[in-house]
């Protein structure tokens, strides 16, 4: 039997994923209907893994917004999440999924199992980025719950370039006293690079609604 040549094996596996891309969403009645990408994509890649990484990273950004408003999307077992964990496999060294992708999973939407799993994807890709850490920190403090490994990762992300006062603020966690200073920290860090007025406004509201608690 002749073998068919890599190249138009990866032809095939791209043409699959455009193709997806034009049909995610499709409108139904109004409604939005997302589609996750098969489990174990990345075996499929045929050496295109990195292309098709960058073609399912478009797309996912498409609707973090909509992830936003329609909380139901983005709940336990996500679109996004499977989205955004088929990007990683594809591309392991993939840096802004786990920066930005994660932290739109947690907190503009509530699949709060699948940020910790991309976070901690995240962490053990990029060991040394304070800004992965410390997001990652945030999230572990105010979704999970679970300040000694927020402090772990806040102590990681000092020992890596990150503010000195990341040490203090890792002590402080133990105690509780610091939850707040680190949630609005990274969010009005997200605001700061973010250039959407709509998505800045809703996390503006979001620092406002974590004050009056």
């Amino acid at each position: 039997m002749e073998k068919i040549p890599s190249i138009v094996l990866g032809i095939f596996s791209l043409l699959l994923v455009l193709g997806s891309l034009f049909q995610w969403p499709k409108a139904i009645e109004g409604k939005r209907d997302f589609i996750a990408p098969p489990a174990g994509l990345e075996r499929f890649s045929f050496g295109y893994s990195e292309v098709m990484a960058d073609l399912l990273w478009i797309r996912a950004i498409q609707d973090f917004e909509y992830c936003d408003f329609n909380a139901e999307v983005c709940r336990q077992n996500s679109w996004l999440y499977q989205m955004l964990n088929s990007i990683t496999d594809l591309s392991p060294n993939f840096r802004i999924p786990y920066a930005a992708g994660a932290l739109v999973l947690t907190v503009l939407g509530s699949d709060i199992e699948g940020a910790t799993k991309i976070f901690e994807k995240g962490v053990k890709a990029f060991p040394n980025d304070w800004p992965i850490l410390y997001r990652a920190a945030y999230h572990y403090m105010y979704e999970v719950k679970d300040n000694k490994r927020a402090a772990e990762l806040l102590i990681q992300a000092g020992k890596n370039g990150a503010p000195s006062w990341f040490f203090s603020l890792a002590g402080r966690l133990y105690s509780d006293a610091g939850n707040l200073e680190l949630a609005e920290s990274v969010l009005q860090n997200m605001i700061d690079t973010e250039q959407d007025p709509v998505l800045i406004k809703r996390l503006q509201d979001k620092i406002q609604s974590m004050k009056q608690k």
